[in-house]
């Protein structure tokens, strides 16, 4: 009888079995696949990040003369080798991520799990035909690309996310259909490679759950530089390489080497016997408490399975929460301040509550905004984009949310969660003495700015 079943070993069950373990927790964790780190480190955000740190590079070396650093060779990029280097770093943090799991102690069994139902005592699960039994269950399943029914779909054009950053030859073209992080990273990512690229959105505007003035900042940036947008764009059908889309009435037609569909993630709720359970789900995925609790006693949830949010980093802390609570830690999750970061080119970060949100509510509050240039170190590194960094109050100066465009603001993003998680004030954060030159700077020059600046309702 083990104390805690963890089914799935993605951030969220690879991490709850470490930690569930280090506290003297007899845990038991499934995973389907032959490693851990999900889709995460397997297929998503670690693969693509190395990636684009290596076209980053390559088109930093490209411009290096305007900083004096001059070369007398051609400078190229070899995809092949991007490619060698973004699956040693996969190794890397697979390696790593295995150690810190040994560390719990506890037992990985690789194969796809079923929950059978509750017993006496606990619940029952068969894996490899073996049965075993645990007192608690923690489920972090994740969860999978969401593919829409469009005629075409099964064109050969049409790739994956994982099968694009695996192909060593780049195409003279790709289609994004939808407007996600995923197409907005690699978007700029690839043009700059010399992809003529299309990103398809159907909404009004691109990065649903983003600040709608950051949201335009980036797109005008990136049609200023040759990306083409659409959109109110609805996707048709596929033929071959063409996507058919109608817009304002009319259908048009856009030409892809590639085709690669981002209209964002489905939880995976089927296939490992959640209907033997009594936990309630809604669209987004399994219904959770603070405290990661289900409808079902002694039933927890962590991860994308919640479906509260796509990231790594809000999936360790529901991890922890989870287990602190199972083991009668008082501890919750704060979902306000769950910060999310975009490495587009300029990147966005941000955390909390939008302005549109607030305007819908008709809630009392403040916008401050300054541009990244009062930043000394960021005119120093980017001189082509000015930037901007947006704070939002509420009526008695607490902070409610932080939106910043412009690059390294996901490193610089970190005081802004801070600040959202512990209800500071205005006059609590500008007490903060931040390090000279940096770009988190800029946002002490926004509190200091916010004396001038009117109210809104």
């Amino acid at each position: 009888m083990y104390d805690l079943s963890i089914i799935g070993g993605g951030p969220a069950g690879a991490f709850a079995a470490e930690c569930a373990g280090t506290q003297g927790l007899k845990v038991i964790l499934f995973e389907k696949e032959t490693v851990l780190g999900g889709v995460c480190v397997n297929e998503g955000c670690i693969p693509a990040k190395s990636l684009l740190h290596s076209i980053k590079t390559f088109n930093l070396v490209k411009e290096s003369s305007k900083f004096g650093v001059i070369s007398d060779k051609h400078c190229t990029f070899d995809m092949r080798q991007a490619i060698a280097y973004k699956n040693k770093v996969v190794q890397d943090m697979q390696t790593i991520g295995m150690h810190r799991f040994e560390r719990g102690s506890s037992t990985l069994v690789q194969g796809l799990p079923y929950i059978d139902g509750r017993t006496e005592d606990g619940f029952e699960i068969v894996c490899n035909g073996q049965t075993y039994f645990s007192k608690k269950l923690l489920i972090c399943t994740g969860s999978h690309a969401d593919v829409p029914f469009v005629p075409g779909i099964d064109s050969p054009a049409v790739c994956t996310y994982n099968a694009l950053l695996n192909t060593p030859e780049i195409p003279a073209s790709i289609v994004f259909i939808g407007g996600g992080s995923i197409s907005i990273e690699l978007a700029h990512a690839y043009h700059s490679l010399g992809v003529k690229v299309y990103i398809l959105e159907e909404a009004s505007e691109i990065l649903t759950d983003t600040d709608n003035e950051i949201c335009a900042m980036l797109r005008k940036e990136y049609e200023k530089k040759g990306i083409t947008i659409h959109l109110n764009a609805t996707v048709v059908k596929v033929e071959n390489n063409q996507v058919f889309f109608e817009k304002n009435g009319e259908m048009q037609v856009v030409e892809g080497e590639k085709i690669l569909f981002d209209i964002g993630r489905k939880p995976n709720l089927e296939g490992f016997g959640l209907e033997n359970l009594d936990v309630e789900c809604y669209r987004k995925g399994i219904r959770i408490n603070n405290q990661m609790q289900t409808s079902e006693p002694n039933v927890y949830a962590a991860g994308d399975v919640t479906g509260f949010s796509k990231s790594a980093h809000a999936a360790y802390c529901e991890a922890a929460v989870a287990v602190h609570t199972i083991l009668g830690i008082n501890d919750q999750m704060n979902f306000k301040a769950v910060s999310t970061c975009i490495f587009s080119n300029p990147e966005i970060a941000h955390v909390g509550i939008t302005e549109e949100s607030l305007k819908m509510v008709w809630m009392p509050h403040r916008v401050i905004k300054l541009p990244l240039t009062e930043s000394s170190r960021y005119v120093i590194e980017n001189e082509e984009f000015e930037g901007m960094c947006k704070i939002i109050v509420s009526e008695n100066d607490i902070i409610l949310g932080v939106h910043i465009i412009g690059n390294n603001c996901t490193e610089s993003i970190l005081a802004a969660v801070m600040a959202v998680e512990a209800r500071m004030t205005i006059s609590q954060w500008r007490k903060i003495v931040f390090p000279y030159p940096t770009i988190g700077e800029v946002i002490k020059g926004v509190l200091i700015s916010a004396d001038m600046t009117p109210r809104q309702s």
